[in-house]
């Protein structure tokens, strides 16, 4: 009996130390642009010696380097593990119990109803043996035989409809009953997800009790910037609402938790970089030249976008009509018009890559469903002579013998429009031919450019070798992104964000903007007006570049992109278009004409605007135009006349700030002349 007793006292002890499943919360959260740190608390008892706790319930996504374990007084840690539990013991979930319940409701109502036919069919019996036993008529008179008939009758009828409309209602709640049976078997059948779990195997001196703080990094959460804007009107300051798009896949719900939203990136390289000697020596000419500098990540992918509009332009602000937008690694593209907008529906991928020929290309995140994006020329691209097949070719002798491939690939290379190019065709890559070439040896984010060459174009460079087409490859080097500075927002109030990808808005913080308000035109590019608002001390608000809804005077105007790396000063931010202020510009047609000087030809250049103000309020606008700038020593810009323009003579910029009474109308001019060789064309 004694040694029963010893056995029953040590099991429990056995228990905990071996495989002890010890549950855990999720206490706070801090999530990242891309990612998130979770800490989750929970309670232990160890027993002094060698004890094993496992941590069950827990993400499939966790960084297991990133695991850190905190609280542990004077005990030490032996052994720790993360692995995957892909046989999770199935839990009923909130749902299927409430379901549960609804079904045991309805069978006892079902069962009710029953026991109600039950004394129903009863009655009727009683009732078919009273009457058989009143059959027999003997002294009873004519009238009460007809009162005791008719009381049969329509009783034996009240309870056969009493039945019925049972039978009936039966039926409704069984129907009830067993749809609600089939929507629980749909939730019990869908299969457990797999949980991580952390085994633990600590060591302890002495029996001790634990609070223990456990901390990692998981993948598939994050997030994006928003903000709403709203004006009462132009005499009142504006409402800036600062907030956070927080969503999260990571298989585990954060169940009221503290959330911080941090800037910082927690997978960058920190560790200082090291510059070396650079050593110049000759090269063939030909050598690419590429830029090994990592670049600051200024920008992060927004899952949320499902559509982008916006306008690609030159530094100048131009539109660049005919620009190539391209998903990465994907074929869906598209074109900018003649004002150089697009639009282009994003099915999948999570990168943009916007070209244009003369100008270098850019690849962006799609961090926003507005993207209007400025390229940089490109001034190797420009030059005359470029190289094809094995040797040096001037761009005229192989014009329209390309046909530019502007699609990725999913795996290796594709090209498309290949099956009108024959099989075993000529690769190039890097301007070296390569035989035996398989698709796929490339991934498609080593290539820079693809180009196929067919028929007497192909021939014609490479000769008999290119008599089953030409794939010209010309391969990139990827480029690390690199983000280092960190703000961190604490956010008061607890938050329970469910991990299905959903988005969860959490105000940051709103702001009062003493700012100022001004109408805007360029009507050389857009012949619309804006109401724009331009404040300073933006940088204390830590602001990231995100979509913004607009409201005005309590109305929802449209969306503009407030992005603070391409801001220098004052943050201007666009409040919609005002239909009742118009601008007209024109070219002065008498002022139009060519003439010679020796060997050179001068154009005379003249334009107006009007602008008129319709509303019924004073107001004052800024309207800007420019004169153009030459490149070229022999192409002249003179007798440059602005009036009362500020004029900016480095970037041939002009301005106007007018203030326009209710309905008045104003007009101004300037004018210039381009002098340059009469045997030239220039683009004015």
């Amino acid at each position: 009996m004694k040694k029963l007793f010893i056995f029953i006292a040590l099991f429990p002890i056995f228990t905990f130390g071996n495989d002890n499943q010890i549950p855990s919360k999720i206490k706070e959260v801090t999530v990242y642009l891309s990612g998130a740190h979770v800490t989750r608390s929970a309670h232990c008892i160890l027993k002094a010696g060698t004890s094993e706790i496992k941590f069950t319930g827990l993400s499939t996504q966790i960084d297991e380097s990133s695991i850190q374990i905190s609280g542990l007084q004077s005990v030490s840690i032996l052994s720790m593990a993360y692995d995957i539990n892909y046989m999770a013991q199935k839990k009923n979930t909130p749902q299927s119990d409430v379901l549960q319940n609804e079904i045991d409701a309805l069978e006892l109502q079902i069962a009710k109803f029953r026991n109600q036919i039950a004394g129903l069919e009863e009655e009727e019996k009683v009732i078919n043996g009273n009457r058989l036993l009143n059959s027999r008529t003997d002294g009873v008179s004519l009238e009460k035989i007809k009162q005791i008939s008719t009381y049969y009758r329509e009783r034996i009828t009240d309870v056969k409809n009493e039945i019925y409309v049972t039978n009936l209602k039966i039926n409704e709640l069984d129907h009830k009953a067993r749809a609600i049976k089939s929507q629980m078997a749909e939730i019990n059948n869908i299969p457990e997800k797999e949980q991580g779990e952390i085994k633990i195997k600590f060591d302890t001196a002495i029996d001790i009790n634990l609070n223990i703080s456990i901390s990692y990094l998981v993948e598939d959460a994050g997030w994006i910037p928003s903000y709403d804007i709203k004006s009462k009107d132009i005499n009142s300051p504006l409402k800036l609402a600062y907030k956070a798009h927080v969503y999260q896949k990571t298989g585990q719900d954060w169940d009221n938790a503290k959330i911080a939203l941090s800037t910082g990136n927690p997978n960058v390289n920190i560790v200082k970089p090291t510059l070396g000697t650079k050593y110049l020596n000759f090269t063939n000419g030909r050598s690419k030249r590429f830029s090994t500098a990592t670049k600051k990540q200024r920008y992060f992918y927004n899952p949320t976008v499902k559509k982008i509009a916006g306008t690609i332009l030159d530094e100048s602000g131009s539109p660049l009509p005919g620009a190539n937008i391209v998903v990465k690694g994907t074929a869906n593209g598209t074109q900018t018009d003649f004002d150089g907008f697009f639009t282009l529906n994003i099915t999948n991928g999570q990168e943009l890559m916007v070209s244009y020929i003369g100008y270098k290309t850019e690849e962006l995140p799609i961090y926003s469903s507005v993207m209007n994006i400025k390229l940089e020329e490109d001034s190797q691209a420009l030059e005359e002579v470029v190289v094809m097949g094995y040797g040096t070719r001037s761009k005229k002798d192989y014009t329209g013998a390309v046909s530019r491939v502007l699609q990725g690939k999913t795996a290796g290379v594709r090209v498309r429009g290949a099956s009108s190019v024959p099989q075993l065709p000529l690769y190039i890559i890097d301007g070296v031919p390569v035989d035996n070439f398989i698709e796929g040896d490339l991934d498609e984010d080593e290539i820079q450019s693809m180009e196929v060459l067919k028929g007497k174009n192909a021939t014609s460079i490479y000769g008999s070798k290119g008599n089953h087409g030409v794939i010209v490859i010309t391969t990139k080097k990827s480029a690390v992104q690199d983000d280092i500075t960190q703000t961190k927002f604490i956010i008061k109030k607890p938050y329970t964000i469910v991990s299905d990808g959903d988005i969860t808005a959490i105000e940051i913080n709103t702001f009062s903007l003493n700012g100022s308000y001004e109408y805007f035109t360029a009507p050389i590019v857009n012949e619309n007006v804006f109401l724009t608002a331009r404040f300073s001390d933006w940088e204390k608000y830590n602001l990231l570049p995100g979509e913004a809804n607009i409201y005005f005077k309590g109305a929802y105007v449209g969306k503009t992109v407030i992005d603070p790396y391409t801001v220098k000063k004052e943050m201007t931010i666009s409040l919609g278009i005002d239909a009742n202020i118009t601008v007209r510009r024109k070219q002065d047609k008498n002022f139009k004409s060519k003439s010679f000087l020796g060997n050179n030809r001068i154009l005379d250049r003249k334009y107006d605007w009007e602008v008129k103000n319709g509303k019924a309020v004073p107001i004052d606008i800024k309207i800007m135009d420019r004169i153009p700038l030459s490149q070229n020593n022999d192409i002249r810009v003179i007798d440059i006349e602005t009036f009362d323009a500020d004029y900016d003579t480095k970037k041939g910029l002009l301005s106007w700030k007018i203030q326009l009474s209710p309905k008045q109308t104003k007009t101004k001019s300037f004018s210039f002349r381009v002098k340059y060789p009469k045997y030239k064309s220039i683009s004015l």
